[in-house]
């Protein structure tokens, strides 16, 4: 049995205001992410001569090249997780996040287009930055909670997980039955 995760999407700048988006959303990106990889790293492998025994250098090239690198800070207090990601170029309307028990994905693409000048030709270069990133968090946090908050400032995505409360221990009392 597939356990569904909640899904936060668009963070708004300075804002607590979040979509709700179902999981396969991200599971979507994460397949067409890796297809991407995948597709990168099959050209590197037919451009570098076929070689075999390469095929991670080839992956890993493919990943480098594709996927923009995603710099996290998990920081953990007495009733909840934030973790600051840094997603600079990016905006709020090109992250995706997935909350689940103990996993936090993130996820994104934006797309530049650039003009260069060769000569006296002007061309257009375009570009598209993915990001993805799993994180797992060192304790299950309350996916139904309204205290999720994602906002975005700067390049900077910071992400609030209110933990799972603790059941609290009872004392019991045993009483003798008399006979």
């Amino acid at each position: 049995m597939k356990k569904q995760g909640t899904s936060v999407q668009r963070a708004t700048e300075g804002s607590a205001h979040l979509r709700l988006v179902s999981s396969d959303r991200i599971f979507d990106r994460m397949k067409d992410t890796m297809d991407a990889v995948a597709r990168r790293a099959f050209e590197i492998f037919e451009t570098g001569g076929r070689r075999f025994g390469r095929e991670l250098d080839d992956w890993s090239r493919a990943e480098r090249e594709l996927l923009h690198p995603l710099f996290v800070d998990v920081s953990e207090s007495d009733g909840a997780f934030t973790v600051e990601v840094e997603v600079p170029g990016f905006s709020e309307k090109d992250i995706e996040i997935s909350v689940e028990p103990q996993r936090l994905t993130i996820s994104g693409t934006r797309e530049t287009t650039e003009e260069r000048k060769k000569g006296k030709s002007i061309y257009s270069e375009r570009a598209s930055n993915r990001i993805f990133r799993v994180v797992a968090l060192p304790a299950e946090v309350d996916t139904a909670s309204s205290a999720i908050k994602a906002t975005y400032d700067k390049g900077i995505l910071t992400i609030t997980l209110p933990k799972v409360a603790k059941p609290e221990a009872r004392q019991i009392t045993v009483e003798a039955k008399s006979a």
